[in-house]
């Protein structure tokens, strides 16, 4: 005999006396733990499903420790953004033993069942809307109203973005400073820009954005992309 559970959000296959590693669970080592939430049972050619659940099957399981499981390494990087950050991460996680596995209330899926009743779906007729009484107006419908369009954004701004280093927190960080175009970070400092986005989290070098923006305000693209190709980091190599 086999069984479909879940288990702390999770769906296992079990069958008695397996071993499985789940989610960390409450109970102490040692406890036994009942799973209600059996979803199908199989024994032999018989299987028992559940809508969702098979109303009173049950599991039993007992706790046999609880553990970490293996590192994960999550690592994360923005191409040309000088932006890098690695994390380790260990499930806690908990062994158990399936002690027994029982099947009570469970109702077996017939195919002559289903089928018949598929068969009275579609054989039903449609049911006809009813007709209105002489002497009345119809009232016709309300047209839907129209969803409201998006506001676009302000006018007079730049994609700031497209300088090398610049992220949509700094360009937005940026913007509400008063330096919202090309123009107004080519006339600006590389010491005014790094005292503006201080608060702003990661390791920032505006050294070049100036000379960024005034190449996007002349509108020299390729020269700016030779530009950002030599820089690392927001340093030029």
């Amino acid at each position: 005999m086999y069984a479909i559970v879940e288990i702390a959000g999770q769906q296992f296959k079990i069958e008695k006396d397996q071993k499985l590693f789940v989610h960390r669970l409450q109970e102490d080592e040692g406890a036994t733990v009942s799973i209600d939430k059996v979803l199908l049972v199989g024994d032999g050619d018989n299987i028992t499903l559940g809508a969702p659940a098979i109303e009173g099957a049950f599991a039993e399981a007992k706790v046999l420790g609880h553990l970490k499981g293996d590192k994960v390494i999550v690592f994360k990087k923005k191409r040309r953004k000088g932006y890098r950050k690695k994390n380790g991460h260990r499930q806690y996680m908990s062994q158990i033993q399936i002690s027994s596995i029982s099947v009570k209330g469970g109702k077996k899926k017939d195919s002559s069942e289903s089928a018949s009743a598929k068969a009275k779906t579609e054989k039903a007729a449609p049911v006809k809307a009813e007709e209105a009484p002489k002497g009345k107006v119809e009232q016709k419908e309300a047209p839907a109203k129209k969803a409201p369009a998006k506001k676009t954004a302000a006018k007079g701004g730049d994609d700031l973005k497209k300088i090398e280093g610049v992220g949509p927190k700094i360009a937005s960080t940026l913007a509400e400073a008063g330096l919202a175009t090309f123009a107004d970070i080519a006339n600006s400092t590389p010491e005014k820009i790094a005292e503006i986005i201080a608060d702003v989290r990661g390791n920032h070098v505006p050294d070049t954005w100036p000379q960024q923006a005034q190449l996007a305000a002349d509108g020299k693209w390729d020269e700016l992309q030779e530009l950002q190709d030599r820089l690392d980091g927001g340093v030029e190599k």
